[in-house]
């Protein structure tokens, strides 16, 4: 056949461009199959992809979490909030500690309650902490070692100046020279006020039931 010129720039022409027109296409093709994946993966908060395998490393939720109710309907405490003494509750001669109680408070009232039935001893509770009966301010050092805040018994004269001086949030000694007690989360902690003979008991009322003018102190922060 004999070569035409012509005809062959046209022929070349139309390979070149059906050429493109094939790569064009196939590009095209290549990018939505690529994309295709990425649409279908669920993105998660944080920007994390479902299919990373990263799912722990999303951020926690800053929402502030509600704060939970006691039995009593009372709020649980917060560091740092000034939160109302409860008072306890006085059954069987027994007292329970308010839930909002700090953990020495209600060591203290256990303390209390252990020795709740023994009898008055004058002396009782000074020469070593177990004893068959306490007096007075044997019986308040008794309490207070078991909310470890004594490291060895106190005679009243000297729970005068024992901690810092007024009522405390908690827990309020009264003492002078012959007679001391104490309040806790409200309930009176005092070997007077019963029958003759008796030894430390809770009492209700608050009010001191020895006369006399007393000196009034606290543990330091309670």
């Amino acid at each position: 056949m004999q070569f035409v010129p012509g005809v062959a720039q046209g022929v070349a022409r139309r390979s070149l461009i059906a050429a493109l027109s094939l790569a064009a296409l196939l590009a095209a093709l290549g990018a939505t199959l690529v994309a295709a994946p990425a649409a279908s993966a669920k993105v998660l908060p944080g920007g994390i992809s479902a299919r990373s395998g990263l799912e722990a490393e999303i951020p926690e939720s800053t929402e502030e979490v509600p704060s939970v109710e006691t039995e009593t309907g009372e709020t649980g405490e917060i560091e740092g909030e000034v939160v109302q003494a409860g008072k306890a509750a006085l059954i069987g001669g027994r007292a329970i500690a308010p839930l909002n109680a700090p953990p020495m408070v209600k060591r203290v009232i256990a303390a209390a309650n252990h020795i709740r039935l023994t009898p008055y001893v004058w002396g009782g509770g000074h020469g070593r902490w177990i004893s068959s009966g306490y007096d007075c301010s044997g019986a308040v050092s008794y309490a207070l070692h078991g909310g470890k805040l004594l490291t060895t018994p106190l005679t009243s004269g000297s729970l005068e100046t024992f901690g810092e001086a007024g009522p405390g949030k908690w827990i309020t000694i009264y003492a002078n020279a012959s007679h001391a007690y104490m309040v806790v989360a409200g309930l009176r902690f005092d070997t007077a006020g019963d029958e003759s003979g008796t030894g430390p008991r809770w009492h209700p009322t608050t009010a001191a039931a020895a006369a006399g003018r007393y000196i009034v102190r606290h543990p330091v922060g309670y």
